[in-house]
């Protein structure tokens, strides 16, 4: 069942999806190179290479980097909401259900400008060379939360200042 918030419940709301030209090149290089393999060995029946994979493997590997790898990029999306109780995240299809950071957890909030490969290493859900946790889809903006008991989460967003002032209207 679909957990469903009243829009006045609702101090902020960002969804956010992968929108990088070069994550979509290598999305669709990768999932073209799977369908032209499957079609040409499997359809055709024309071996691929002077040493062909065999056919099982080809249909696994159309399968996982034709059609599911396709499909991960294009349904993952990151939404972040400021509810009367904390914050509520949901990184889809990662995330099967709603995670929330409730308004006592969170001890301090800062927009910031961050640097996505070096500090976590790119984009997703990621853990920091130094500690702490990343939720982000794009970009180099975001608002880092710490936690009363010390540990420190980003979430990337396109509108942090808003982020930031819906967080601290909360606190």
């Amino acid at each position: 069942m679909r957990e469903r918030v009243r829009e006045e419940e609702c101090l902020f709301r960002e969804e956010q999806r992968f929108h990088q030209w070069w994550v979509y090149a290598v999305v669709l290089g990768t999932a073209g190179f799977a369908w032209y393999a499957f079609f040409h060995q499997l359809v055709l029946r024309r071996p691929l290479g002077s040493k062909p994979a065999p056919d099982w493997l080809v249909a696994l590997t159309w399968i996982l980097m034709g059609i599911g790898f396709p499909w991960l990029f294009l349904s993952s999306r990151l939404v972040v909401e400021v509810r009367g109780d904390g914050l509520h995240y949901r990184y889809h299809p990662f995330h099967r259900r709603w995670h929330r950071l409730g308004r006592e957890e969170i001890a301090e909030v800062e927009a910031r400008t961050y640097r996505p490969v070096m500090e976590y290493g790119g984009w997703g859900i990621r853990w920091g060379w130094r500690g702490g946790k990343a939720y982000n889809v794009s970009g180099n903006r975001g608002v880092q939360l710490v936690l009363r008991d010390g540990r420190k989460v980003l979430f990337g967003s396109r509108r942090p200042e808003e982020l930031e002032s819906a967080l601290r209207k909360l606190l």
